[in-house]
């Protein structure tokens, strides 16, 4: 057998494996009768072995395989009386496999090997975390997105489906996954931190789920109660900030290329709402009643991320036929009509036209700066109904004001 030194460096790194692996076992073998069986040496020469088995005959690597289970059987026989668990046994046979997948491929060998180590050291944390903080309702959540990414993401079929070329099953379902992704993101911050640090930390956060919704609660509060009138604003503003955060990620996702193209409009809209919703925090009095109530229980909503996909698919189906009878003006004045209900929908259509070049980048960029308008208006609107004037004119300041400001980039800073 030859010696290559791609078979040194794959010895090397299962070596490497077994330590590191056998070092975490080793602190937690115990004492007396009944400690583990495997530890530092004992790891550290299942991995070699592995990957010796691999280099001299694959057919023995199944044969040690098979002694290693029969080893894992007698281990947990010994000790199931003091250790019900099986971490010990399957971590020996782990070791095994991760030599010899070291001798075809040293680096995702060692980067399993640490995502194993590391596993293993945080079993109190996972289990306490498991047990304790995470819910059964936030564990249905985290099942129903792992689903969507590695079960229905991979299944749908990648290419246009419809006559325009606009409809892509893998690519509407993206931005469902991203929804849903940042909505759960949002939620664990939430959680962590707790709601009660302040209205505007809370309406930052409640802004992934629905920055309309947290317009309308926020105002709601402070016609309720006008001495909050100012971090309420505050609140509802930042809330903004991160919906128009998840509009920046929407339209990179659809088109790098927009995003370049209006990267600095998109900044200086959030800048000033970042500067408005300070203000608000600013002039608030030193003491500000608490916000009341836990977090939402649920992490994101499914029908909404659906209705978010649906609303997509719609918009581009539309979109594609008026551009095709009225050209560009047609496909964005939809999307205008349809950012008044859902933002992140139209510039997810405006995003995939422009990067499917059904609209010129130049109108793609005024429609994005047309979407901010449109929104700007909603929450305005929304604003004034809920809070009062005071609240009205503070909020829509902020959200119109970042629009203009956005507008005024792109009429600087042309293609």
């Amino acid at each position: 057998m030859e010696v290559s030194a791609t078979t040194v460096s794959g010895l090397v790194a299962a070596l490497g494996i077994g330590l590191l692996i056998g070092v975490e076992r080793e602190r937690r073998k115990g004492h007396g009768s009944l400690r583990s069986a495997a530890g530092v040496r004992t790891h550290a020469l299942l991995s070699l072995s592995g990957a010796l088995a691999l280099l001299l005959d694959p057919r023995l690597l199944v044969v040690a395989a098979v002694a290693v289970g029969a080893l894992a059987v007698v281990s947990y026989t010994r000790t199931d009386s003091a250790d019900p668990g099986v971490t010990g046994e399957v971590t020996m046979l782990v070791s095994l496999l991760l030599g010899a997948v070291a001798v075809e491929n040293a680096a995702l060998a060692s980067g399993v090997g640490v995502i194993v180590a590391v596993l293993l050291h945080t079993k109190r944390p996972l289990h306490r975390f498991s047990r304790d903080y995470l819910t059964q309702t936030e564990l249905g959540d985290l099942l129903l997105l792992a689903a969507a990414i590695l079960v229905i993401w991979p299944l749908l079929p990648d290419r246009a489906l419809d006559p325009w070329g606009v409809l892509n099953p893998a690519s509407l379902w993206r931005f469902v996954v991203l929804v849903m992704a940042v909505g759960a993101a949002g939620h664990v911050a939430l959680r962590v931190v707790g709601a009660r640090w302040g209205l505007p930390l809370a309406g930052f956060f409640s802004g992934f789920a629905s920055s309309t919704a947290a317009v309308a609660g926020f105002g709601q509060r402070a016609r309720a109660t006008p001495e909050i009138r100012s971090p309420a604003a505050a609140a509802a503003l930042l809330a903004n900030l991160a919906s128009h955060l998840l509009f920046v990620v929407v339209v990179g996702a659809g088109s790098a290329a927009l995003l370049r193209s209006v990267g600095w409009a998109l900044a200086a809209n959030c800048v000033v709402l970042l500067a408005a919703s300070i203000v608000g925090i600013w002039r608030a009095p030193d003491e500000t009643e608490p916000l009341p109530g836990q977090p939402t229980a649920r992490a994101f909503r499914l029908s909404w991320a659906l209705t978010f996909g649906a609303a997509i698919a719609v918009v581009l189906l539309l979109s594609a036929w008026l551009q095709q009878v009225f050209g560009d003006s047609g496909a964005l004045v939809t999307a205008g009509i349809a950012a008044l209900a859902e933002l992140h929908a139209s510039a997810a259509s405006i995003s995939q036209l422009a990067a499917s070049g059904d609209i010129s980048l130049e109108n793609a960029r005024w429609g994005i700066v047309a979407l901010l308008v449109a929104s700007g208006v909603v929450k305005a609107v929304v604003a004034f109904t809920s809070g009062g004037r005071r609240y009205g004119l503070r909020v829509t300041s902020g959200v119109l004001g970042g629009a203009l400001a956005a507008g005024l980039v792109v009429s600087a800073m042309p293609l």
